[in-house]
């Protein structure tokens, strides 16, 4: 409904809702093409996507005005570009992908012989494998190897481009079985992994924000034609402002479904793109490829407070306090409270003790500090849950 209500307007503008998307505005943006003059370091467009030779960026960047002007391109690629970059033959020696990749199986066959390991936030439990925080498995198991697999000058180069320096690493693999179905288009973390009640608690420039945080990229540890289901991608999506509320609706996900595009990768190959680009992996159509990818998340160095707080010890020691101000504090005043002190975001958590049970993101501690007074429990048995809970998100 238009209307010329000052606050009204104001309101519109910094709160973005799931009803106020609108496919043709988000058409206007994703139906744009990829011009290979304003990248002149690619190697080609494909699918709208941008195709670069990983020697060809390297010899582009040995000089520091050549690495600026490369760090620049691939920033503006990810941002107002299509949001998405291959990089061709990123490792070119693939034994270094091959060696990861046997500690890789060993690491999943391990949890299928114990019954461990986590599904997928996007996609039918059993489609896949996934080994949550292969980073740090992948250091403990074979050092040499993570150093040379991490070495690499491509991921450090488009890590930069986006976040800048001190960014900080993890990763996860996912192996899509033949037979295994595709994911549910989405945008990924942060706000990817919210409800949109959650999400539209937040104003427009967090949404903005968000994208900014992370980059997402995934080391082809095979080679996945078509038929094996690569990556979906819709170019160009991650421009629109509400995407992360917008692929809640129905005729966004039609849109996806009917307009994504898809490129075979080569074992070595490495694509980087925006976190807020439409994607989801791809139904596995093969018959016997079981597609592996090392799915990069990489995040920013400025995602942190600036102090060491010790919410665990603080939340036990408030709970008693909040139980006896019952009745004379507001329900308003006491979850203001627990805001300042307990935890109120899911992560960095760990993914194989602590699933998203029933939802994206695990419970919080302020979740659980809430659920304790709500009950009224014991003092002791909160304090008892706090601390189960704080192990289960150590590595």
């Amino acid at each position: 409904m238009k209307t010329d209500d000052p606050q009204r307007l104001r309101a519109d503008r910094v709160w973005l809702t799931e009803d106020a998307c609108d496919l043709d505005d988000f058409r206007a943006l994703a139906e744009k093409t990829s011009t290979l003059a304003d990248y002149p370091t690619a190697s080609a467009v494909e699918k709208n996507v941008l195709i670069y030779d990983s020697r060809k960026v390297i010899e582009a960047v040995s000089t520091q005005e050549g690495r600026r002007a490369i760090l620049a391109e691939i920033c503006e690629a990810f941002g107002i570009g299509p949001g998405v970059v291959v990089f061709k033959h990123a490792y070119e020696d693939t034994g270094i992908i091959d060696r990861a990749s046997v500690i890789f199986d060993e690491i999943i066959e391990e949890q299928h012989l114990t019954s461990t390991g986590g599904g997928d936030h996007f996609a039918k439990p059993g489609a896949n494998d996934r080994i949550w925080n292969s980073l740090e498995k992948h250091c403990l198991a074979d050092p040499e190897n993570f150093a040379r697999y991490y070495g690499n000058a491509i991921v450090a180069l488009a890590s930069e481009a986006w976040l800048g320096p001190h960014y900080q690493m993890t990763a996860q693999v996912n192996r899509v079985n033949p037979g295994g179905a595709a994911q549910s288009a989405h945008r990924d973390y942060h706000l990817g992994f919210q409800s949109s009640k959650v999400i539209e608690q937040f104003p427009a420039h967090v949404h903005r924000l968000s994208p900014v945080l992370t980059l997402q990229g995934a080391v082809a540890h095979c080679d996945m034609p078509l038929e094996s289901g690569p990556t979906l991608f819709l170019p160009h999506s991650q421009t629109y402002e509400p995407g992360y509320l917008a692929l809640k609706r129905q005729e966004f996900k039609d849109y996806f479904d009917q307009n994504h595009i898809q490129l075979p990768l080569e074992k070595g190959d490495v694509v980087f793109f925006n976190p807020a680009l439409f994607h989801a992996a791809g139904t596995n159509r093969s018959k016997d490829i079981k597609r592996v990818a090392n799915l990069l998340q990489v995040s920013s160095a400025f995602g942190r407070a600036m102090e060491t707080v010790n919410r665990e010890r603080m939340s036990a020691k408030l709970f008693p306090a909040l139980k006896a101000l019952k009745g004379k504090l507001s329900a308003g005043e006491i979850a203001n409270a627990v805001a300042s002190c307990a935890e109120g975001y899911s992560f960095p958590t760990n993914l194989d003790r602590d699933p998203p049970l029933g939802g994206l993101a695990p419970k919080t501690q302020a979740q659980l500090m809430h659920e304790a007074l709500a009950e009224n429990w014991s003092d002791d048995t909160f304090t008892e849950a706090l601390a189960e809970q704080a192990a289960r998100k150590l590595s």
